[in-house]
């Protein structure tokens, strides 16, 4: 089991692919067949519950353009899954190639403090928090919507546009009341 490595493969032409993690597996499915069905080009979605990913099919692996951390707020398990499965990704994945998707930010019982803490993880990889509804279909719609749009660059196919700039305007910035 190695880290995942953002350019140690050719890109495919019109062709992104993307890797969601989430370990409670309550989004992935429903999300990876909003993903295929909302793109105007090849997506490839591949899931995984935690990583580093198994090295047995990495022959056959395409190469993963944009990988998403799926957190629901209202498990604990969520984020500390997150925090040990990020140190698996190579460093070039967090120029661009990397983001959060949250769910439950509204329910009563998050506590206040796991949406701060969830906000300083997406701030300090300065990666792209997307919060997400996951209960209706138009909320997994929008997600996925926001999702392709960052695949798109991510994957090289948005001409004049690199990963790093859209990760520059789309990161997570803490504002300076969370300490």
């Amino acid at each position: 089991m190695t880290t995942l490595k953002p350019f140690n493969k050719l890109p495919d032409l019109n062709t992104g692919s993307i890797l969601l993690v989430e370990s409670e597996e309550q989004l992935q499915q429903s999300l990876a067949a909003s993903l295929v069905k909302e793109s105007t080009f090849t997506v490839h979605v591949r899931l995984a519950k935690s990583l580093p990913l198994p090295t047995e099919n990495e022959d056959s692996r395409p190469r993963i353009d944009l990988v998403v951390f799926i957190i629901h707020l209202t498990s604990e398990l969520g984020l500390q899954s997150v925090k040990t499965h990020v140190k698996y990704l190579d460093p070039g994945y967090f120029l661009g190639k990397v983001c959060f998707v949250v769910t439950n930010a509204r329910h009563v019982s998050v506590p206040p403090e796991r949406l701060d803490a969830v906000r300083k993880l997406a701030a300090s990889l300065h990666c792209p928090l997307i919060f997400a509804e996951d209960k209706s279909t138009a909320g997994v719609a929008s997600a996925a919507e926001r999702l392709l749009t960052i695949l798109k660059v991510s994957a090289g196919l948005v001409p004049m546009v690199t990963a790093l700039h859209l990760s520059s305007l789309t990161r997570c910035t803490a504002s300076p009341d969370i300490n």
